[in-house]
C-alpha cells in the first residue's frame, strides 16, 4: 500500500497507489498515485484522507483536461439552455476571445495570477469584458461540479471598473428629431415598396427590427387598432434565419397603432395580395403570412433594412442613423409628447427601466438648454419689456405710497 523510495538526489520518500472505484463511462477500475511525501506518517494521513473523499465522492478525476476540451463539454449543455442566436454569440465569442488565451491549458494549472492577467487583457480592449468573465467563471464552475477542480480561480480575480474621465461625455447613438425624421419618411416614399412602410411602422412604434420582420397579419387588429410583438426573427448558426420568442417577458407586449399607421399598414396589405397574385405567390392562411416576405414569400435577411437606411441616407445626403436608431428616436419623441417613463418602457419593451431613463436624460437635457434661450427670447421683445417695465415701476411707487408710515 505505502511504500518507500529513493528519489535522484538520493533522499527517501514514500508513495502510495490507491483505488478510486469504477470509471462510469469505461466500466474499469480506476487508480491514484501519489508520491513525494517526507515520512511514513504524512502518506498514510494523504492516504486516510483520500479514502474519506472516494467515500464522499469528492475525489479529483482526470485533472490534466485541457480546458479547451472542457469548454467544449460546456458548450453541448449551455446551448440546452438558451436561444440558439444566443449560444451562437457566446461560441463565438468564447472562440475568439477565451480559448487563444486558456485552451492550451492544463484546468488543473490554471491560478489566479494568470485569471487576473487575462481578465485585465479583455478590459483593456473588449467592451463586453464582464461577459468574458462570466462564462469563463461558468466553465471552471462546471469544472468544479466535474470533481476536476475544487476551486474557481476566477473566484479570487478583481474585476476592473470603467472609470469616467473629466469631460467624458457617454456617447449617444445618433437618432432624428420630429423635423427630421419627417424629413426621412417624406424622402423615403419615392423608393420601391415595402420600405415606406417598414421605416414608418419602426419610427411609429419603436420596433426593434428583428421584431418588425417577425410580424405577421394576426399580430395586426385593425378593429382595436393595436400591434402585437409574440415573436422575433434572429440570425442562428450557420446565418440561418429562425423566428423565436423574445428574450424578455417585457418584450413580448400589445402597442397601440395611430390612424395614420393603421392607414400605411391597410395599404400595404391590399399591395402585397396585389404582388403575391401577379408573382404567383400562395399566401400562407391563419394570419400567419409575414407582413414583410421577398418575392419566395421568405423573410427577408436582417441587414436589409440596414442596407437599404444605408442608401436612402448616402443618395439624400440625411443624417445617418442605425435600424435601431429609429427606437431611440421614438422613445425621446414620446417623451417630448408628454408620455410617461412607465407608459415608454412598456411601449418599447424595456427590461430595465435605466434604459428607458437614460432616453429620458438626453430630452430632459435638451430641454433645459432651450430654456436660457426661451427666456432670452422674451426679453428681447422690447414692447414687451417696456410695458411690464412700466407696470413694475407703478407698482413700485404704489406699494411706497402704502408703506410709507403715518405720523
Amino acid at each position: 500500500m505505502i511504500k518507500k523510495y529513493q528519489k535522484k538526489n538520493g533522499n527517501t520518500a514514500y508513495m502510495f497507489k490507491a483505488y478510486l472505484g469504477i470509471d462510469e463511462n469505461t466500466g474499469k477500475k480506476k487508480y491514484t498515485t501519489k508520491r513525494g511525501f517526507k515520512s511514513l506518517r504524512a502518506a498514510k494521513q494523504a492516504y486516510t484522507r483520500l479514502q474519506l473523499q472516494v467515500q464522499e465522492g469528492d475525489v479529483l478525476v482526470d485533472s490534466n483536461k485541457l480546458f479547451s476540451e472542457l469548454a467544449k463539454d460546456w458548450l453541448d449543455q449551455y446551448k440546452n439552455t438558451v436561444k440558439e442566436s444566443t449560444y451562437v454569440a457566446q461560441r463565438l465569442a468564447l472562440k475568439k476571445h477565451v480559448l487563444p488565451l486558456f485552451g492550451n491549458m492544463r484546468i488543473s494549472k490554471i491560478s489566479i495570477p494568470y485569471c487576473q492577467r487575462q481578465v485585465n487583457h479583455w478590459y483593456s480592449y473588449y467592451k463586453k469584458f464582464s461577459n468574458l468573465i462570466g462564462m469563463t467563471t461558468s466553465i471552471f464552475k462546471y469544472a468544479i461540479s466535474l470533481r476536476l477542480i475544487r476551486s474557481n480561480p476566477m473566484d479570487g480575480v478583481i474585476r476592473p471598473k470603467r472609470k469616467k474621465r473629466i469631460d467624458e461625455e457617454r456617447y449617444v447613438a445618433p437618432y432624428y428629431d420630429k423635423e427630421e425624421l419627417l424629413l426621412f419618411l417624406d424622402v423615403v416614399k419615392k423608393y420601391p415598396d415595402p420600405l415606406y412602410p417598414m421605416f414608418h411602422i419602426l419610427a411609429f412604434t419603436g420596433l426593434r427590427k428583428g421584431e418588425l420582420l417577425g410580424l405577421r397579419w394576426k399580430d395586426i387588429d385593425f378593429e382595436n387598432e393595436t400591434l402585437s410583438v409574440k415573436q422575433t426573427l434572429a440570425t442562428v448558426e450557420n446565418w440561418r434565419l429562425e423566428f423565436q420568442v423574445p428574450k424578455t417577458e417585457k418584450s413580448l407586449r400589445t402597442i397601440s397603432l395611430d390612424v395614420d399607421t393603421l392607414s400605411i399598414i391597410k395599404r400595404w396589405q391590399l399591395k402585397q395580395k396585389e404582388l403575391f397574385l401577379k408573382f404567383g405567390i400562395k399566401r400562407i392562411p391563419n394570419g400567419n403570412q409575414l407582413l414583410f416576405a421577398t418575392e419566395k414569400n421568405a423573410p427577408y435577411y436582417l441587414d436589409f433594412i440596414n442596407h437599404n437606411l444605408k442608401m436612402i441616407v448616402t443618395e439624400n445626403d440625411l443624417k445617418y442613423i442605425t435600424p435601431h436608431g429609429f427606437r431611440h428616436t421614438h422613445c425621446s419623441l414620446l417623451f417630448e409628447s408628454g408620455a410617461s417613463i412607465k407608459e415608454v418602457q412598456a411601449r418599447l419593451g424595456h427590461t430595465d427601466i435605466k434604459t428607458t431613463m437614460d432616453i429620458y436624460a438626453h430630452v430632459s437635457k435638451r430641454q433645459t438648454e432651450q430654456t436660457a434661450n426661451r427666456f432670452a427670447e422674451f426679453m428681447k421683445n422690447t414692447e414687451q419689456y417696456e410695458g411690464d417695465s412700466g407696470m413694475v415701476k407703478s407698482m413700485v411707487k404704489t406699494q411706497k405710497r402704502q408703506t410709507t408710515p403715518v405720523m
